[in-house]
């Protein structure tokens, strides 16, 4: 279930420009655009007859970017489009006006481009870059305005490219890379790893002025995979910022993005798109039902290996995993009203680990009237968040879902017994006193209707 929050954002924000459209062609299919992320590429220093050779450079990027964990892991999840807009000359304009000009000299060029990229923004010479943010938003709004993320592809031999709204990338050295780098930031909010600068630099998945392993941010990746805290510096303002890793691709090109950066990745995938492809019946049956009802459920899945898993429930009774299609015959409902769950979730390594704050669980639910059929359809999405985990005396609860239903928090001592039970309301925090708990390993379960669509462990210290 595709969240509608972009659009609105894109038409506040268009400036009014001549309306133009170009041709769009899709590169990559993996389902309706309504159910995939999708990823938008515009040609930019490209002639009308250099568009073969942008759609050239436009798989080229697309293939690097989905042989890279954790891209590669949800290609799945991506549908790709160029967008072909021609410009009047080939290339970038480069003034030659940067300080920092390399010692191998480029060119210095005025090229009539369409978005006005240029070398040399900010008296930096590789950040290629353009102010005109409102004309590529326009071009979005007027070609492909279901786009979840767009770039843009200058066709320039030199090494540049910058971030923003909008990435931009060369083709030049490296051009996948920066690419990749520049989606890190715009897609996902990742910080560079090298120091940004003190404008720059704030809190964020992969930055904190944090130090203590147990609350900061990336806590549950201390230890695995290399992941640590290391200062940006060691003297100055850069000296008090602090990154999980030594080589993430957010620091040098040519690296994996570290643990931390995946798992943010694969967070705003999640935050994207439901991995639920489709399901059946869609629509209530108010009709004598044909016995067995049959119902499906389709999920979008990761590579290699799948990792999303199914959970089928019967009036809060599991009857099946790991199932699309499932029959239910007269003999397994109760008198009137049953409720029929599938719960879909990604159970993938890149992200389970124990005390991760945040789950994504998509629902769909069916209601049954064993003499009426189908009486209800519900499809709904959840993420759930539980923090600070370990703690003392207080952990909050947060809940988000499309449905604005209300949750059942229950937090269960390790011999079953509930000692602590809650309501938590949609998007509000919900802050629960455990101090008079024993200290020791609880389990947190969140049921939605009756039905459990999450645990997690909770350490209370």
């Amino acid at each position: 279930m595709k969240k509608p929050l972009l659009l609105i954002i894109l038409f506040c924000h268009v400036h009014f420009v001549f309306s133009q459209t170009f041709e769009v062609e899709t590169i990559k299919t993996s389902g309706s655009d309504d159910k995939r992320i999708n990823l938008v590429i515009l040609s930019e220093g490209y002639q009308a007859s250099e568009m073969a050779q942008f759609e050239a450079d436009a798989l080229n990027f697309m293939n690097d970017m989905f042989s890279q964990e954790p891209f590669s892991n949800y290609e799945n999840y991506f549908n790709v489009h160029i967008i072909k807009v021609p410009s009047n000359e080939s290339g970038a304009t480069h003034p030659g006006t940067a300080p920092d000009e390399p010692t191998s000299t480029v060119p210095t060029l005025t090229v009539d481009n369409y978005f006005g990229t240029s070398y040399d923004s900010y008296d930096i010479h590789r950040l290629l870059y353009t102010e005109n943010s409102a004309l590529i938003s326009t071009v979005l709004a007027n070609n492909f305005p279901l786009y979840d993320q767009a770039l843009l592809l200058v066709n320039s031999p030199y090494y540049g490219g910058s971030g923003g709204t909008f990435p931009v990338t060369s083709t030049g050295t490296s051009a996948s890379e920066i690419a990749i780098h520049e989606l890190g930031h715009s897609f996902v909010n990742l910080k560079d790893e090298y120091y940004p600068g003190d404008l720059l630099a704030a809190e964020a998945i992969n930055m904190t002025q944090e130090t203590d392993p147990t609350l900061v941010r990336w806590k549950n990746w201390i230890d695995i995979d290399n992941v640590g805290i290391y200062a940006y510096a060691s003297s100055g303002t850069a000296s008090t910022w602090n990154r999980p890793h030594q080589t993430c691709k957010m620091r040098y090109l040519g690296y994996d993005f570290c643990a931390v950066c995946k798992e943010g990745i694969i967070e705003k995938i999640h935050d994207l798109i439901s991995p639920i492809d489709s399901y059946a019946p869609t629509e209530a049956t108010i009709n004598t039902p044909s016995f067995p009802l049959n119902f499906e459920a389709n999920s979008i899945q990761t590579l290699p290996e799948n990792t999303i898993t199914t959970t089928w429930t019967l009036n809060g009774d599991t009857i099946a995993t790991n199932e699309m299609n499932i029959a239910i015959e007269e003999s397994d409902l109760v008198t009137d009203t049953n409720t029929l769950t599938v719960l879909v979730q990604d159970e993938t390594s890149l992200i389970n680990i124990d005390n991760h704050e945040t789950i994504h669980v998509a629902t769909v639910t069916w209601t049954i009237d064993n003499t009426l059929g189908i009486q209800n359809v519900r499809e709904n999405e959840f993420n759930l968040r539980l923090y600070p985990n370990p703690t003392t005396n207080i952990v909050n609860i947060q809940i988000d879902n499309i449905l604005n239903d209300i949750l059942t928090v229950d937090i269960v001592s390790l011999d079953g017994k509930i000692v602590k039970s809650v309501n938590v309301y949609n998007q509000k925090n919900t802050s629960l006193d455990i101090s008079n708990l024993s200290s020791g390993i609880y389990v947190t379960n969140f049921y939605a209707n009756s039905v459990l669509i999450a645990s997690k462990r909770l350490v209370k210290q």
